[in-house]
């Protein structure tokens, strides 16, 4: 029993949550990056194209198709590329499923006082069916990502448990999400 909470802990602290990769067709992962969002260079499929400074206060993703309200107080945040790797009941390892995971940083995020991230990971209709099925397995915790809204082509959702540790400004994000601050469109950049 102590050897599988031990493995239990290490993978919920090795992976936070978003130990999972995968949105269908992407050739290369995106590499994790961190870069204002008004001067990011386009990353496989994970191109950001929203401008940090947008009097709007709406960070909008169009290789995605959402938009996601945030408050004056974010102004000039950051997005954070990286990616989710799935699991099967059957593997032990990955299964090869991959996608994305961004993350909309506050911008007063040092690597001396971290704050919490909003992350938003994307996972194709394909992907989230089988994760409903119990098919494909993302993260560590016992209970699966939580769904914030869907286009016809992509899920976006919270993984779970992605505030275990309650740092620095969780509150405002939990009070920034109870406002459904994601809108799904169909406006996908070509």
């Amino acid at each position: 029993m102590k050897k599988v909470l031990l493995f239990l802990t290490m993978l919920a602290l090795m992976g936070v949550g978003y130990g999972c990769t995968g949105v269908g067709n992407a050739t290369s992962p995106p590499q994790p990056s961190e870069t204002p969002a008004e001067e990011q260079a386009p990353q496989d499929d994970a191109t950001d194209t929203t401008d940090a400074d947008a009097g709007d206060g709406t960070y909008r993703n169009a290789d995605y198709g959402f938009d996601f309200a945030l408050p004056d107080s974010w102004k000039g945040y950051t997005i954070v590329v990286d990616e989710w790797e799935g699991t099967t009941l059957e593997a032990t390892e990955s299964s090869g499923t991959k996608g994305p995971l961004l993350s909309i940083r506050h911008p007063e995020w040092t690597a001396e006082a971290p704050r919490q991230d909003i992350p938003i990971m994307i996972f194709t209709t394909e992907q989230w069916d089988r994760i409903q099925d119990d098919e494909l397995h993302v993260g560590a915790a016992p209970s699966g990502p939580s769904e914030l809204g869907r286009n016809s082509k992509y899920v976006f959702a919270l993984p779970a448990r992605y505030n275990y540790a309650f740092p620095t400004g969780y509150e405002e994000v939990e009070s920034i999400l109870a406002d459904h601050p994601l809108t799904a469109t169909e406006d996908f950049q070509d």
